[in-house]
């Protein structure tokens, strides 16, 4: 049986050559994507900025209502098609998108570092992407094995697609699927699939290409428990993500701990944040989190 970890962790990435955390405060944050600097609303900067100096390429300003909203202001020219950017060996293009994000999210790359100790001397591990959004994960995880990278949005997975070009992974064995999530799960159930692990990142709110309506609160525990379907005793590891929301990693785990309860291994959960650049940088949190991983 599957052991909870009650006591929550901390999953905390740095900063690389292509990105760092410069500073954050009074809601906002400084970042570093390349050779351009950006600034982001962050509610969970509560402290007080440490650097005088937030001269940045791009600020996005947001909306007056909780439901987001909100548009770029640019002090200097930024490539409105992107620029490339690397982790390791995946690259991608990053730009300013109308969600205020810029194409990737920076706070899953100690995830995905750690699927790929949880999967080294797998032999070709098959593995499933569940709102895979722009691929980095993917390409990424394309390293052990097969993949199959599955998101809602047809523009997204042309972005993989695309990122997978950049990173020379083309010809990676990665299945480009645009389909609704949940669905698709429960479809790979029926057929009787199996993956060695997933990775789930769902939003709090969404829809499918046919207009289906996703509701984390709603429509998570579901999706979960197919996900545990597709799982065997020798797989590796469930990781799922959740970010804004009014939830505890707790709670997910609990989830986990249900779906898994046959499963061997461990439940862990904490909070994934980011480490300001710097030897004394502060960890500012970004989400909740919680995965299974087997031993």
């Amino acid at each position: 049986m599957a052991e909870l970890v009650p006591s929550p962790l901390v999953l905390a990435g740095t900063g690389w050559t292509d990105y760092g955390l410069v500073d954050s405060g009074h809601g906002r944050k400084l970042e570093r994507y390349g050779p351009y600097r950006f600034i982001r609303p962050e509610p969970q900067a509560l402290w007080t900025p440490r650097q005088p100096d937030w001269r940045a390429d791009g600020e996005f300003v947001p909306g007056s209502d909780e439901d987001g909203g909100g548009r770029w202001q640019f002090d200097r020219p930024v490539p409105r098609d992107g620029w490339e950017l690397g982790w390791q060996n995946v690259k991608f293009i990053a730009s300013c998108t109308p969600f205020r994000h810029l194409g990737f999210f920076p706070d899953m790359a100690p995830v995905w570092s750690w699927m790929g100790e949880q999967l080294a001397g797998k032999p070709d591990a098959a593995t499933l992407n569940l709102f895979g959004y722009t691929g980095v994960g993917t390409l990424a995880l394309s390293e052990y094995g097969p993949v199959t990278h599955v998101d809602a949005s047809k523009k997204s997975v042309a972005q993989a697609r695309g990122n997978a070009q950049v990173s020379g992974m083309a010809e990676r064995p990665v299945r480009w699927i645009i389909d609704d999530a949940a669905k698709f799960a429960a479809r790979e159930v029926r057929r009787g699939k199996r993956y060695d692990g997933i990775i789930l990142d769902p939003p709090k709110f969404g829809r499918g290409p046919d207009g289906e309506v996703w509701r984390l609160e709603e429509h998570l525990p579901g999706l979960v428990a197919d996900c545990r379907r597709l799982l065997d005793p020798d797989s590796r590891f469930l990781f799922l993500t959740v970010y804004a929301v009014r939830m505890s990693s707790l709670a997910i785990a609990g989830l986990l701990a249900e779906v898994c309860a046959d499963l061997p291994g461990t439940i862990e959960h904490g909070d994934l944040a980011v480490r300001e650049d710097g030897p004394d940088g502060r960890l500012l949190p970004t989400a909740i989190f919680a995965r299974w991983k087997n031993g």
